[in-house]
């Protein structure tokens, strides 16, 4: 690695403050911290010190982001070859779902870094690593038959409009990648919710590999039940914990989910708090709808608070988008009714508004307005407790 150590140091002073490539520093400055850590350190104290810093943060983040998108790639391709009547062994699995997926990560990533070095070089700071966290969560909330188009929109809106105009990365309030994604179902919505469709040699079959759990829930008639109508379509709550259904790109896997927040949590980057009060909130919304429930209601208010947490995107929304740092409130109270109200909202928007059975992008976005007032309000409180001076 010395070598291209030597080429970095011999390069750096044309990046320099006055010199010829001096708005390009902030894309010099991404490129050599791929490769080394920084080599800025702080002269004087006191400071405190931690191994944590942002870009081993962000590391660690995209190493738990890599087995859901390996899960989604054998889910796609598998439900792609099944819809074709085409042999589903796991390589051939494998290599159709990558045909599918990786292009919509490859321009996810290279759109999304255009505007992140475009704002970078106007601005003169330096690129943040947090643009390859969104790049990645992106792709994963999305159908694996969007058009690519679609997606090159979608992350430039949920990159300019969901982060930059607010400041760049640690200023803005909204999730950049559900920002984006939001932006995409309101303005296609036959894109992005629904059956799957299926995309085979750059062409869409006029097929379908089968209804996703949360369509199927909402196409059941009242007086029925919906944990009927997915048994029978063969979504045992087995089946939906591991995985293997059609839906969004990273969003079916709820074990892959599980592991993922559990070392976030371990290694400080997301809180509990915030998960367990999620938790928490579907499973008592659920039950009080049970308890109100009438044979005349909708069996939404019927089913299983326990479904809610298997199906849709609500395990992989809760795992690594409720729980960012930026977005979140900081004070500990706060955490557990920022998670609280996300479970809540998630239950209440899938029973009471039919057009829109998912719900956990809508409840995040919502508490991502109200995080900054949760941390308000404690704040006050906690002042207001303080024994005054005399």
């Amino acid at each position: 690695m010395k070598w291209i150590k030597n080429i970095f140091d011999s390069s750096r002073p044309y990046f320099e403050k006055g010199k010829k490539f001096e708005r390009m520093r902030p894309l010099f400055d991404a490129t050599e911290t791929a490769f080394f850590s920084p080599a800025d350190v702080t002269k004087v104290g006191p400071h405190v010190r931690d191994s944590l810093d942002v870009k081993r943060f962000m590391v660690i983040v995209l190493f738990t982001l890599i087995p859901p998108l390996l899960f989604g790639i054998y889910n796609t391709g598998y439900y792609s070859r099944l819809a074709s009547g085409m042999s589903t062994d796991f390589f051939s699995a494998i290599i159709t779902g990558a045909r599918i997926v990786l292009p919509i990560v490859i321009v996810s990533y290279t759109v999304g870094f255009f505007w992140e070095v475009l704002f970078a070089v106007i601005r003169r700071h330096n690129i943040s690593e947090g643009f390859f966290v969104t790049a990645m969560l992106f792709p994963l909330t999305l159908p694996p038959t969007i058009p690519l188009w679609q997606v090159a929109v979608g992350i430039s809106f949920g990159v300019v409009i969901g982060k930059e105009i607010f400041g760049g990365t640690g200023r803005n309030f909204l999730n950049p990648a559900l920002t984006g994604r939001a932006f995409l179902f309101f303005a296609y919505p036959s894109k992005m919710s629904g059956d799957i469709w299926i995309a085979v040699k750059d062409k869409i079959v006029d097929g379908i590999s089968g209804a996703t759990p949360l369509a199927i829930s909402a196409a059941t008639e009242t007086y029925q039940k919906i944990e009927f109508s997915l048994a029978n379509a063969g979504f045992s709550m087995s089946n939906l914990f591991w995985g293997h259904r059609p839906g969004s790109i990273g969003e079916t896997s709820v074990v892959l989910c599980l592991i993922g927040v559990l070392i976030l949590i371990i290694t400080g980057i997301a809180s509990y708090r915030i998960v367990i009060g999620g938790i928490i909130g579907v499973l008592a919304t659920g039950h009080l709808l049970n308890l109100l429930a009438t044979e005349q209601s909708s069996p939404w208010m019927h089913l299983n608070p326990m479904y809610h947490l298997l199906m849709g995107g609500f395990a992989f929304g809760l795992a690594f988008m409720a729980t960012e740092p930026v977005t979140a409130p900081h004070a500990d109270n706060a955490k557990w009714i920022y998670g609280f109200c996300i479970g809540m909202l998630t239950v209440l928007i899938r029973v009471f508004n039919p057009a829109y059975t998912e719900g956990v992008m809508l409840a995040i976005l919502f508490m991502n307005v109200f995080a900054p007032l949760l941390d308000h309000v404690e704040v006050n409180m906690r002042l207001k407790r303080r024994i005054p001076n005399v």
